[in-house]
Formats: C-alpha cells, sequence, structure tokens
C-alpha cells in the first residue's frame, strides 16, 4: 500500500477534494431517512397537506444533491485513479527501459507486461475506491449506528451485536487475500507468455500442426491461472452470504422487536421504516468493508509486483575513470580477456538477480579494431556472437576483462552517450507499425535526403519505389506485410540513416540473396568507409572481405584474421568455406 500512497500524494489536493465532496454526500443521504421518521411522526399527524409537500420536497432535494454530490466525487475520484496509474505505467516503463539484460531476463518480458497491464489496472481501481468508498462505507457505518443510537436505543442495540461480528469475520477471511491474489498474477505471467509465444509463432504451430497441442499447453496454464482465482475469489467471497443472512435476521429481530414496542405505545411508526433503511445502510457499510478488503488484497499484492520492479537497482551504474580499467592500446574498439556467462535459465528471479549459478558463455575474447576497419564474427548458433555486441553495447557487463571504445571503459559512458555512436541491426529486430519512413527515421532529427541515401545504400530503394505509397507505405506489426529480405533492407536502411560511428549488423542479411548482399556490402564500404563495422553473419561470403574475421566456437576464439590468414591456419574455417563455397563451386 505505500507505493500506493506514494504516488496519490501527487494529487492529493484532487483527491482530497474527492473525499469530502464523497463525504457531503454521505452525510445528506443519512439525513433522508431521518426526514420520512419526521414526516410520518411527525408532520402526517397535522393533517396539514403542505406541510406534508414541504417536507417531501425537502426529501426530493436532499435526494437530488446526495446524488449529485456522489457523481461529481466519483468523477474525480475516476480521473484522480487514472492519472495515479499512469504515473505508475509512466515509471514502470521507465526502470523496465533501464533494467540491465540480466534484470531484464530475471523478470521476464511476460511478467513485465503483466505488471504494466493487469497489475497497474488492480491498483487504479484501489485507488479509485479508497476516494469512494473509504469515505462512504465509515459514513454509513458509524453515522447509522450513531442516528439510530439517538432514535432508539434499544433497536440500535441489535446492530451493536451484529456489527462486530460481521467485521471480525471479513477481517479474518481478508487476511488470506494478498498472497492468494499474488499466486494469480503469478500464474497470469505463465499465460501471458504462453499466449505470447504461441501468437508470435502461430505459423510454425500451424505448419507443424501442432496447433492441438500447444492449445492443450495453453489450456494447462489458463487452468492454473483460472484455479487460483476460483480459490482466492471463493475464499474472500465467504463474508458476502454470512453478511446477508445477518441482514435478514437483522432486519427481521428489528421489524418484530419494533411491532412489539410500537404496540406497547414505547416507539412510533415511523421510527421502524426509518430504522430499517438505517439498518440497511450500516449492512451495506459492513459489506462495503468486504469490498474494500478484497480490492485493497488485489491492489496490495499487484502493488507489491509493481514496486518489486522499480525498487531494483539498475545493476550498471556508471564508473568513475578512476575506478574503470584502462586499455592495453589506443585502438577505437578493444576487447581484453573477457569473459562472461549468463545465469541459468529457469531460475528464480531472486537467484538469476543475485548472479548465482551462471552458465559460461564467452572465455578469454581479446580482439582490437581502429577507426574504419571492420570486424566479422562466424561461428555456429550459440557460440557467443551475439553476446560481444550485447557486451560492446553494454546491454550486460563482463564479469572479467574489459571492452573498451574510444579510448573509455564502455562502463564509463552514460548509456545514451554509448548507444548514440551505434547504427545496429539485431537478430529478429522489430519493425514498428507504422511507416517505413518512420521505422527508418525512428524519432530521429534526419532529412528526407539521409534517409534517401540509407535506402540507396541497403539497396532497398527498389521495393520501396514499387510501392504505391514509397515511404509512406504502412509497416504491420513485425512487419507481416514485408518479406523477410524486405524487412532486413529496411532495418538495414535504419542503422545507415544516422551515418553511425559504429555499425552492427547481427546476422542482418541472412534473407537476402547473394547479389544484394553483395551489393550492400559494396555500399556500406564505399559510403561508410569511416564506420567501424562489426557483421556477425553465417555466410562466409558476407565476411570474407572485412578487415578482420573472428571465428568463434562455444564461447572461444578459435582463430582470428584476414580471410586469407585463416584459410592457411583456421581448420574449422576452412571447414566452413568449404561447405559454403564448394557448394557454390
Amino acid at each position: 500500500m505505500r507505493l500506493i500512497l506514494h504516488y496519490m500524494k501527487t494529487y492529493s489536493h484532487k483527491i482530497t477534494l474527492s473525499m469530502v465532496i464523497k463525504l457531503l454526500g454521505a452525510v445528506t443521504e443519512l439525513l433522508i431517512p431521518y426526514i420520512l421518521e419526521y414526516l410520518i411522526d411527525e408532520v402526517v399527524p397535522l393533517g396539514k397537506m403542505e406541510q406534508v409537500l414541504l417536507w417531501g420536497s425537502l426529501m426530493i432535494v436532499t435526494a437530488l444533491i446526495t446524488r449529485q454530490l456522489n457523481v461529481l466525487a466519483n468523477r474525480i475520484a475516476v480521473d484522480n485513479a487514472h492519472r495515479v496509474s499512469y504515473d505508475i505505467r509512466q515509471a514502470l516503463f521507465t526502470k523496465t527501459a533501464n533494467l540491465s539484460g540480466a534484470q531484464f531476463d530475471a523478470f521476464g518480458l511476460p511478467s513485465l507486461i503483466s505488471r504494466m497491464t493487469s497489475d497497474s489496472y488492480n491498483v487504479q481501481s484501489c485507488v479509485q475506491s479508497l476516494q469512494t468508498m473509504c469515505v462512504r462505507v465509515p459514513i454509513m457505518l458509524l453515522g447509522g449506528i450513531a442516528v439510530t443510537l439517538i432514535m432508539d436505543p434499544v433497536l440500535s442495540s441489535i446492530l451493536c451485536i451484529i456489527t462486530p461480528i460481521l467485521i471480525v469475520v471479513v477481517l479474518a477471511v481478508s487476511r488470506y487475500g494478498i498472497p492468494l491474489y499474488r499466486k494469480v498474477q503469478e500464474r497470469l505471467d505463465d499465460v501471458v507468455r504462453t499466449m505470447r509465444e504461441d501468437i508470435t509463432g502461430i505459423r510454425v504451430v500451424k505448419a507443424l500442426s501442432k496447433t492441438e497441442y500447444e492449445k492443450g499447453r495453453f489450456d494447462r496454464y489458463n487452468g492454473a491461472m483460472t484455479k487460483a482465482d476460483i480459490k482466492a475469489s471463493t475464499i474472500m467471497a465467504i463474508p458476502g452470504p454470512f453478511m446477508q443472512m445477518c441482514l435478514n435476521v437483522g432486519l427481521t429481530l428489528v421489524v418484530w422487536i419494533g411491532a412489539l414496542r410500537v404496540d406497547a405505545g414505547q416507539m412510533k411508526p415511523g421510527v421502524i421504516l426509518a430504522f430499517l433503511t438505517y439498518f440497511n445502510m450500516v449492512m451495506q457499510g459492513v459489506m462495503g468493508i468486504n469490498r474494500i478488503f478484497m480490492m485493497t488484497s488485489k491492489a496490495t499484492a499487484s502493488a507489491n509486483r509493481i514496486g518489486q520492479v522499480l525498487a531494483t537497482d539498475v545493476d550498471q551504474r556508471i564508473l568513475s575513470p578512476k575506478e574503470a580499467r584502462h586499455p592495453a592500446g589506443d585502438e577505437f574498439i578493444r576487447f581484453e580477456h573477457v569473459n562472461f556467462s549468463y545465469p541459468v535459465a529457469g531460475e528464480s528471479q531472486e537467484h538469476s538477480l543475485a548472479g548465482e549459478e551462471r552458465e559460461q558463455c564467452l572465455y578469454d575474447i581479446s580482439f582490437a579494431l581502429r577507426r574504419g576497419e571492420s570486424l566479422g564474427i562466424i561461428g555456429p548458433t550459440g557460440c557467443g556472437k551475439t553476446t560481444i555486441i550485447n557486451l560492446l553495447m553494454r546491454f550486460y557487463d563482463v564479469e572479467d576483462g574489459g571492452v573498451f571504445v574510444d579510448g573509455r571503459d564502455v562502463r564509463t559512458y552514460e548509456k545514451d552517450e554509448l548507444h548514440r555512436r551505434f547504427g545496429v541491426v539485431f537478430q529478429n529486430d522489430m519493425v514498428f507499425f507504422n511507416s517505413l519512413r518512420e521505422n527508418i527515421r525512428f524519432g530521429r532529427d534526419l532529412d528526407e535526403a539521409a534517409l534517401m541515401r540509407a535506402v540507396e545504400d541497403a539497396v532497398a530503394a527498389e521495393y520501396i519505389d514499387s510501392l504505391e505509397e514509397g515511404l509512406d507505405y504502412q509497416a504491420d506489426i513485425k512487419g507481416a506485410n514485408l518479406s523477410g529480405g524486405q524487412k532486413q533492407r529496411l532495418l538495414i536502411s535504419r542503422a545507415l540513416a544516422g551515418d553511425p560511428e559504429i555499425l552492427i549488423l547481427d546476422d542482418s542479411s541472412s534473407a537476402l540473396d547473394y547479389k544484394t548482399d553483395a551489393a550492400l556490402r559494396k555500399a556500406i564500404f564505399e559510403h561508410h568507409r569511416n564506420s567501424t563495422t562489426i557483421m556477425v553473419a553465417q555466410r562466409v561470403s558476407s565476411i570474407q572481405s572485412m578487415t578482420h574475421i573472428l571465428v568463434m566456437d562455444n564461447g572461444h576464439c578459435i582463430g582470428y584474421g584476414t580471410h586469407e590468414e585463416l584459410l592457411q591456419n583456421c581448420s574449422a574455417y576452412q571447414e566452413i568455406y568449404q561447405a559454403q563455397m564448394g557448394a557454390l563451386a
């Protein structure tokens, strides 16, 4: 709850206004039965119609004022709740964007999505309820009891006996709510992950006739979440029927005892009518307490999950020059004896963030590039090629050794300062639901000439010109309406458009034919010769003209040199070359 209250402080004035208006509405609502009692017992016996009309009109006016006050209070409360949830989502998104790769992996994408969506919605609902129910419920409960004590202490004793029993039941049940609803949200993470995997890979699922298998897998996770939700909701709903029973028993006692007291001349009949209304208000207040605890239990579980992310200290702090390593040479990019490992898949979040049980990925990797030189990285899948890129861009931090850009340890750069040097195309990179122009520009201040140069250099002009809308053509999410080669050329255009100091192409030409691939490499060599280029590739033809080539296998560097040197002294490179180029011969 502290997280929720912290974000509510920003709007304390508007929240206070909403609660004051709700308070006034609850007070005027309490007056209506009292006016009714006075009308029946005091005004009607006088037989004066104008007095009856006057007090009847007063009841109507009071009811209208109550309605308008409640409507106004609810509108302000809804606005405040939306603003609080907006701030929480913004803070959560900002924190998520700044998490290191290891921290992001530890939380998991599905979990972060559900925290930003369903968890933030639960918090929003709670904030809205805190401003309305938390004002009205105590007024109905305590105010109703107070008024009935004044009207008739004997009948009021029924309320004073039943109400504490109900409150104890609500509190006893509600204390189990938070862990139960936390379990529901954890199961929701599994559902989101499975749904995301299946929707993303729907073509593979259909192609391999695994629709029924995936339906069964989704059914297991969906069933587990549903079971957890039913358990939580069932336990939290226990007070409801008990409260209804107590309400009916109490109303029966009020009518019975009230009738006896009226018959004995100890009270007036109008008091019974007013008392029944107040009794109902008090019972609504008690049931409101139950709803508040259900809402706060769910919101607290969600707030704890959100707070877990917000409270995470980003583990990639900026090092001072005194703390950082210093390179042994003056090359533009240097890797010096780098070792790195990932957390073991399937670890708990706590263990992952603590850095326990890690799986070694890179072993003593060293290389150096001068400004304008190029490096090709080749090797089998899973050998650590992309990990080198991740370390260079500081998505992860090395465990041993050092990574340097322009004579500085990458850990001394502000993230934006470092990343502005790069133009990057990653494996399975993202095409956004936007025009081709905006996908290339990507929020940068680039003129049309720069965009067109990038399109030409990426060998994308031919297919873009063939589109009726040209650069204004609307790309679907993940570029579903583009071919693999078109997507890759679009992404390469984005990387080239900013004329980067460091150009990284991570298996970004795999969908291109050899002729287009060759044209692309020629354009990069001729028009971006000042960029230091690193290309991860599976084809020897894509990297054989690079200044340096790094051959990787199982996290180890097993060859480093030029194409000609590796053909002479690296058997693994020779095998790759013979397998590929021999097949083309």
